[in-house]
């Protein structure tokens, strides 16, 4: 498990261990130039098909993926292993969230994330822009809301545009006024903030009729969209009709998520490559309704 961070988080070794993996080998303060001679050492070490897994973590998108592909780009076959990428958990997360919006909006709507307006309010976080690119690259409208200076994600928009090939649009959101506008001409709001701000007051959620679904990732009191609780997963938030989908809701989500990716490493035949994309296509199983067997009929006797 590779971080370029001061410490691996300790919620991603238990999420292997508990998995199935049975010994985690976190490595902190790992660069992308670092990646290559530690991926060798543990592939020469062990026999070929050998059930070794490699994990990256940290905080930062993009250099996730760049310790990502230099992983891959280690690989001396046939010493090849399966590596995940889920820097603070923000892939399976965000899969996880816009999984459980999409539901609501199937179920409840009939409607999938094509052509929706998505507001995402805390996008220059890992969670909020990688659910970005998600519901982007999925048709959607999406609009990324700067909380301070639009400038960083003016930066985050080319990003996205150059690795994944999606367009997010800068907005400005700084005050209720500007969230208000914002809120007027959205289908869905995510809330991805730090823990314990709340983001999208009640009295704003509430003048947004056109709002069809709100969901929040913060699980620290205040939460991101006042009025949530924990546990929502699609009744409507007080005093509108705007369903919401909260933290736990989400949680739910993201840890089966994670785990499920952890263990499709250890069983597949070929080595993976694991990113957002896998955790949406995952998470969207997980939260699909399982589907009932049709009844047999009874067989016609003849007369």
């Amino acid at each position: 498990m590779l971080s370029p961070q001061k410490f691996m988080s300790p919620f991603d070794c238990n999420m292997a261990i508990d998995s199935g993996y049975k010994v985690v080998l976190p490595y902190d303060g790992v660069g992308v130039g670092d990646v290559g001679a530690l991926v060798q050492d543990a592939i020469f070490s062990r026999p070929p098909k050998a059930c070794t897994g490699v994990f990256i973590g940290g905080k930062d998108i993009k250099l996730a993926l760049d310790m990502m592909a230099a992983a891959r780009a280690a690989m001396v076959p046939p010493f090849e292993v399966s590596v995940f990428a889920d820097p603070g958990g923000s892939f399976t997360t965000a899969a996880a969230m816009m999984a459980s919006v999409e539901r609501l909006l199937k179920g409840r709507f009939g409607h999938n994330l094509k052509g929706l307006r998505i507001s995402v309010f805390g996008a220059s976080g890992v969670v909020g822009f990688a659910s970005a690119v998600i519901a982007a690259r999925e048709g959607a409208r999406v609009r990324i809301v700067a909380h301070d200076t639009v400038e960083p994600l003016i930066a985050l928009a080319q990003f996205a545009k150059e690795r994944f090939d999606v367009t997010l649009e800068p907005v400005a959101g700084q005050t209720e006024t500007l969230k208000a506008k914002i809120l007027a001409v959205s289908d869905v709001a995510l809330s991805a903030g730090p823990a314990g701000v709340n983001v999208l007051p009640r009295r704003l959620i509430a003048r947004a009729p056109s709002l069809l679904v709100a969901a929040d990732v913060n699980a620290v009191a205040p939460y991101g969209v006042e009025g949530m609780d924990l546990f929502m997963n699609g009744a409507p938030l007080p005093g509108c009709s705007t369903l919401g989908v909260g933290a736990l809701a989400i949680g739910d989500v993201k840890y089966k998520t994670q785990a499920g990716l952890f263990r499709r490493m250890q069983a597949a035949a070929q080595p993976l490559a694991l990113d957002f994309r896998d955790a949406f296509d995952l998470a969207r199983e997980i939260v699909s309704p399982p589907r009932r067997p049709a009844k047999k009929r009874p067989a016609r006797t003849r007369r």
